[in-house]
């Protein structure tokens, strides 16, 4: 392209590119380029233009060329497709009329920061710096799946948009590889953001993201992995966040979140492998909570935030924090589409024991076995009823020494009223009703009252009931204390 070919505005350009000079067509600091559909030609560059310096501009020697433009009106398409440029690129503020096209470029710099633009073609794109596309307005999906960035790729501000009526995602980062952080603090998009098998070898952030795609996915994240931590501190998320394999070393932070999505699953962790999982101080989630077969190190979970589903099943956790009496923790083990999950009540029971609160933990195994018990057929729910109201399945041992002085009050005073005959009355000792009720209850103690006096009439029936009760009660005594020997 020779430079007679050049309009004003393009000749400002291509004269400044030798020596890396800066070109600022803006008429204030606070412009919008979203208006820049309206800037005459004094602003105005064609992106043949740009292409041709950055592939083939001239050179001064000594000087770094680069091409950095604000504020310009940029018509036709940057086709960069496949494309080796070895100058930092930096179009700021920029409004672009259509949607350029750096598809398995190699690029050393990218910066379209505050930009305007229908939306960004750069599957498998190569840069060898940081790609910069903060504050950047799209109105049509931005495709980076495949990107191998050397440095952050920073999405702070931005705000992405489709059409209405379309189903691809809005932001395509599957399988792209960042060698810093993922930047998008304060991201507003409306449609879904896909993250399937990217890796990041710092942080993923989301803090003041605002996430909308109602019914569909806002976060599909299948598959991350990150080298730190996932920061979504005071996310507002309306559609469902997938992170299905996910591997987290740090922290998937959503404290003060806002998560819903209520026709369906607001958040997928299944199957992950994370060190903190910090879900405090936030709006009650508004959906499904599906943390089945994952891994946490440490679990710092408020009850308040939980929703009417969770799924806990395999869940592994070391720690869990904040620590609340188990009658704000158990209802969580309970909300599993009415399935009993044992493993559930053994990590929750672990995890107090750590602590030292011992009370705490017999609680959740006291209620792991009134649980266990509704799946039993009714002769075993029978008997679990017995056992929970002589001795709580044994975690309650006070509660039968209970029974006992209440069965031995009612039958020394029975007794006491009328002495059964005596079998035979020169050969029996002193009748003594207290003694005569233990023998009775005390199915292995025996103090030779009941085999030498012979109850009749109401008392003889009462005898079988104590007789019986002893029975039950020394049985469950042994169950009891046996479980809990076991667990300990």
């Amino acid at each position: 392209m020779e430079i007679n070919d050049l309009t004003p505005a393009e000749r400002r350009v291509w004269q400044a590119f030798p020596k890396g000079e800066a070109v600022d067509f803006r008429e204030a600091a606070d412009e919008d380029s979203a208006l820049g559909a309206g800037w005459g030609p004094e602003r105005t560059v064609r992106a043949p233009v740009l292409r041709a310096l950055l592939l083939d501009g001239p050179v001064e020697s000594g000087e770094v060329a680069a091409l950095k433009v604000a504020g310009a009106r940029i018509t036709g398409v940057l086709d960069l497709r496949y494309a080796t440029v070895e100058h930092v690129a930096r179009l700021s503020d920029c409004h672009f009329h259509d949607v350029p096209d750096v598809s398995g470029a190699q690029l050393k710099y990218l910066n379209l920061t505050g930009s305007s633009l229908p939306g960004l073609a750069s599957a498998r794109v190569r840069v060898d710096g940081g790609l910069r596309l903060a504050k950047c307005r799209f109105q049509g999906p931005v495709r980076l799946g495949g990107a191998q960035i050397a440095g952050a790729l920073y999405l702070e501000d931005a705000e992405i948009t489709a059409p209405d009526g379309t189903q691809a995602p809005v932001l395509q980062l599957h399988q792209v590889t960042v060698g810093e952080d993922l930047c998008a603090s304060r991201l507003r998009s409306r449609g879904e953001i896909r993250l399937n098998g990217a890796t990041i070898s710092g942080s993923l952030r989301l803090e003041n993201a605002e996430l909308h795609h109602p019914g569909g996915f806002v976060l599909n994240a299948e598959a991350l992995e990150v080298g730190a931590n996932v920061l979504c501190r005071r996310l507002n998320a309306h559609g469902r966040i997938d992170l299905r394999g996910a591997r987290i070393p740090g922290r998937l932070d959503l404290l003060y979140s806002r998560l819903a999505n209520p026709s369906g699953t607001a958040i997928r962790a299944s199957s992950c492998v994370i060190g903190e999982v910090w879900l405090r101080k936030g709006a009650r989630m508004q959906g499904m909570l599906n943390l089945r077969r994952s891994q946490i190190e440490h679990l710092n979970l408020e009850p308040e935030m939980l929703p009417d589903q969770v799924r806990l099943l395999d869940l592994t956790y070391t720690s869990l924090t904040p620590h609340v009496p188990p009658e704000h923790r158990l209802p969580m083990l309970e909300r599993d589409d009415d399935t009993f999950d044992p493993h559930g009540y053994e990590q929750l029971t672990a995890a107090y024991r750590r602590t030292g609160d011992d009370h705490a933990a017999r609680l959740v195994q006291l209620a792991k076995q009134r649980r266990h018990r509704t799946t039993l057929a009714w002769y075993g729910r029978l008997w679990g009823h017995v056992q929970d109201a002589t001795v709580g399945y044994g975690f309650r041992p006070m509660r039968a020494l209970g029974w006992l002085l209440s069965l031995l009050a009612v039958g020394a005073v029975a007794f006491s009223v009328h002495a059964p005959p005596a079998l035979k009355s020169d050969e029996a000792p002193r009748f003594n009703a207290v003694f005569y009720t233990l023998d009775l209850l005390l199915p292995v103690i025996s103090f030779g009252q009941e085999p030498a006096f012979a109850p009749q009439g109401w008392q003889q029936w009462l005898s079988y009931v104590l007789v019986l009760t002893g029975w039950i009660l020394a049985t469950t005594v042994v169950a009891g204390v046996s479980r809990t020997v076991n667990r300990q």
